[in-house]
């Protein structure tokens, strides 16, 4: 139920490249159809823009923009602004209190009896949730980020004690027939908006999937078995690694490794190297070793897991399975899916089995030409030739690597993408797609947790500041290498009642920073409404500059096209948040069905890829030349060579969590054998049989977090590329920074979150009324559309 003044500094100007003869017809086109639709900043948003790339490529900057804001700014304040969160022990507090103004929202929503309490039932269960998600979401951040232990052992000891608060609510009987008698009432259901009657269904699922309506034993089982699988998903994710740690192969099974790469693993006799099976070594020396019995070793090393990590998977399968029978469901696939637009494993199912029939000739292609090599290979050492699941890596690379050499152009591509260039080059997008840009704000002492984390304020051009972004992208000693996008506080609109609650509580403190815990919110006095803004983390793992000194020149961090295709990414789900500003927490931003939520982040890498987008900031950091396309160009016909291979692993994966997450775990005869599942799995659907000694499914951590949702990743990539292809026509002719284009996506699927069914959305915006209703058939319709990498 309850889910848990800025100075100017010194920047080259906001100008869009020339176009250049050096650049091929398509992309000079491109090039001055930016030039032609891009918006003229005023002065003070050119100032901002200025200030977005100095702040992120040099520290010195940043530190010193920071100092100079701070001697003017009034007392610290907690992280994030949170007035609890000025110390550790302060997480304890902010627990305490929630969990009391929670037992008084429990205790009105049960007393509800006039016809008024009874139609605000919805809105009161929505702030229940938000009172909640206000600790967990912050805690389940601070724990797995801060660096200081007495913040990670504070976080964590809130985040338990008010998970067990939100289990026991979750199955509190009259808190369900509350919400229950109210729906089914019409005289208080015909007085909700759209969005108050979505968020009473979606908590009515909700309590539905935590045997609410069972005995107090199953219950109390209900939620005894739910804390058990919250550890155990834990303890599987700890122990993701190999049985073995190392390897070891002789000097001559290593030719066609890097002798750099080699400087990192360990010599034996002289004659023998271990190998780790973990971390880039590991995967470097697979990709290039040309001996194949040594990939086979190395590749059934990598993937053969402890048993101890195999029990502790099978225990977290059959607990959830369990969890799901006393849910009053035969699977827990089948009660994890009914709030997503699939709603039943057999859609699912309809889904996979079209993409894998609509990806079966990419992947004959590349095994053909995977195959014509590794012929060659067999006749000169005289052995049987086919395919094997170590060589698909070994092949590819080589592959790409043949084709580079035809390139014959030494990639650059980093200097042209320094990270300020690439968040200024967002913000532009945003601005030209959606009337919003990311202007660089100064913190307040104790607001962030690293020296080196940006705040980004969000500024809408009609509306003002709708948004905080926290950005946290440099790499440093125990920090997370895993991009990733946390939304620490959702948008909400704040009641009247609310207000005055705060000021009661709380009379030495200013009533509209009470309400919210002194973080970011918006006050209209024209309509006198209240929102607490989207406050978003955004965590990735690029190196720093490689000067922190303040008086000298440094290069600044410089990202790979990857990187850049990642940053995109996760500012996807970032906007999404930011725009999705819903009146109630529940359905806000990326709080829809998982299998709706990686539409606009996948999209987004489609936009990073397109020439248009590319002109409005790709510039080399020392001679601010454009960006010649062609380099983009080459290396995404490259990637898209192995395409074909990399769809069917992720489909094999989504089939391997639909199965794990069947009846299977308490069903199967003689017993569940997580390894066999998976052989039948790959000998069914794949085109490289999976070596019998594996056992590949004890590094599948995806399982904790998706259960039964990790077809959403393809499922996303099959719309974005429809979306991408007939809202935005592929980029062609400015499409990509058109308002007009970008309006339509924003009105028809971002600021909706999850207050309409995503099937709905989709209909709306592609204007196919055949989808609205979704169902198996609709889900097979997205598989036949096949998904294509940027």
């Amino acid at each position: 139920m309850l889910k848990p003044s800025c100075r100017l500094l010194r920047a080259s100007s906001y100008r869009f490249p020339r176009s250049s003869t050096s650049l091929p017809c398509l992309a000079r086109r491109y090039l001055s159809v930016a030039a032609a639709v891009a918006r003229t900043p005023t002065p003070s948003q050119k100032q901002d823009d200025n200030s977005l790339r100095n702040v992120f490529d040099s520290p010195s900057v940043w530190h010193e923009f920071c100092d100079i804001q701070r001697s003017q700014s009034s007392p610290p304040k907690g992280l994030f602004e949170n007035r609890y969160l000025t110390q550790p022990e302060g997480f304890i507090t902010f627990a305490k209190e929630t969990a009391n103004k929670c037992h008084r929202l429990v205790t009105r929503i049960v007393g509800a009896s006039s016809a008024e309490d009874r139609r605000r039932i919805p809105i009161v269960l929505d702030r229940l949730s938000d009172l909640l998600c206000r600790v967990l979401d912050t805690a389940d951040f601070v724990r797995a980020t801060h660096p200081d232990i007495r913040f990670q052992q504070a976080s964590t000891q809130a985040y338990a004690m008010l998970y067990e608060f939100m289990n026991v609510l979750n199955t509190t009987p009259d808190l369900k027939i509350k919400l229950e008698d109210a729906l089914n009432d019409p005289n208080v259901s015909a007085t909700w908006c759209e969005e108050e009657r979505t968020v009473a269904q979606t908590l009515l699922k909700d309590f539905s999937k935590s045997a609410i309506e069972s005995s107090d034993e199953n219950r109390q089982a209900f939620v005894e078995l739910s804390t058990r699988v919250s550890q155990l998903g834990t303890k599987f994710v700890r122990g993701m690694k190999p049985e073995k740690s190392t390897v070891s192969l002789r000097n001559r099974q290593l030719k066609g490794v890097e002798p750099l790469v080699l400087e990192h693993a360990s010599t034996k006799h002289f004659t023998e190297i271990s190998i780790p099976t973990v971390g880039p070594v590991a995967f470097t020396a697979l990709r290039s070793m040309r001996d194949e019995s040594a990939r086979r070793n190395l590749y059934i090393a990598m993937k053969t897991a402890p048993i101890s990590q195999l029990q502790t998977l099978q225990d977290f399968l059959q607990t959830r399975a369990k969890v799901a029978n006393l849910a009053g469901y035969r699977s827990y696939a089948e009660m994890n899916l009914t709030d997503k637009l699939a709603k039943t494993p057999t859609a699912v199912n309809s889904f996979l089995d079209a993409l894998s029939r609509d990806n079966e000739r990419q992947i004959r292609q590349e095994a053909d030409e995977m195959l014509a090599m590794k012929k060659l290979d067999a006749d000169d050492a005289g052995l049987p030739c086919q395919i094997e699941a170590w060589d698909r890596d070994y092949y590819q690379t080589q592959l790409a690597n043949r084709y580079r050499s035809k390139s014959r152009r030494p990639d650059f591509i980093s200097a042209y993408f320094s990270l300020g260039t690439v968040m200024q080059g967002l913000s532009r997008l945003f601005t030209e797609l959606y009337g919003v840009r990311c202007v660089p704000t100064s913190i307040s002492a104790g607001e962030v947790w690293n020296p080196d984390v940006r705040r980004l304020d969000v500024i809408d051009e009609s509306e003002g500041r709708i948004a905080v972004l926290y950005c946290d992208l440099f790499a440093r000693p125990g920090k997370s290498p895993n991009p990733a996008h946390f939304t620490l506080r959702c948008s909400r609109r704040i009641d009247p009642s609310e207000i005055e609650e705060a000021s009661a509580l709380h009379p030495d403190l200013d009533p509209l920073q009470a309400v919210n815990d002194g973080m970011a919110i918006s006050h209209d006095p024209r309509t006198n409404r209240t929102y607490q803004l989207p406050t978003i983390a955004l965590i990735c793992d690029f190196q720093p500059p490689s000067s922190q000194h303040k008086h000298h020149s440094s290069e600044p961090t410089l990202l790979s096209f990857r990187d850049v295709q990642t940053l995109f990414h996760e500012m996807g789900h970032a906007i999404h948040s930011i725009l999705g500003r819903t009146a109630y927490q529940v359905v806000s931003g990326t709080r829809c069905a998982t299998d709706f939520a990686e539409l606009p982040s996948v999209l987004m890498e489609h936009f990073a890829a397109d020439p248009t987008v590319l002109a409005l900031f790709a510039r080399h950091w020392q001679t601010d030349a454009p960006l010649p396309y062609e380099m983009v160009s080459e290396r995404l016909a490259i990637e898209h060579r192995g395409q074909g291979v990399e769809t069917e692993h992720q489909i094999l994966l989504a089939m391997l969590d639909q199965a794990y997450h069947s009846d299977l775990p308490l069903t199967m005869p003689g017993g569940f054998d997580s390894t066999k599942v998976l052989q039948d799995v790959y000998d069914r659907y794949g085109s490289v049989r999976e070596p019998r000694e594996t056992s590949a499914q004890g590094f599948f951590g995806h399982l904790v977090e998706y259960g039964g949702t990790y077809y959403s990743y393809l499922f996303d990539r099959a719309i974005a590329g429809k979306v991408w292809k007939e809202v935005f026509d592929g980029g062609k002719d400015g499409g990509a920074v058109s308002r007009e284009k970008g309006q339509r996506f924003r009105d028809e699927v971002l600021m909706w979150g999850g207050s309409r069914d995503g099937w709905r959305c989709l209909s709306n915006l592609l204007r196919e009324d055949g989808l609205k209703d979704g169902g198996p058939e609709a889900m097979a319709a997205v598989g036949r559309w096949g998904v294509t990498d940027v």
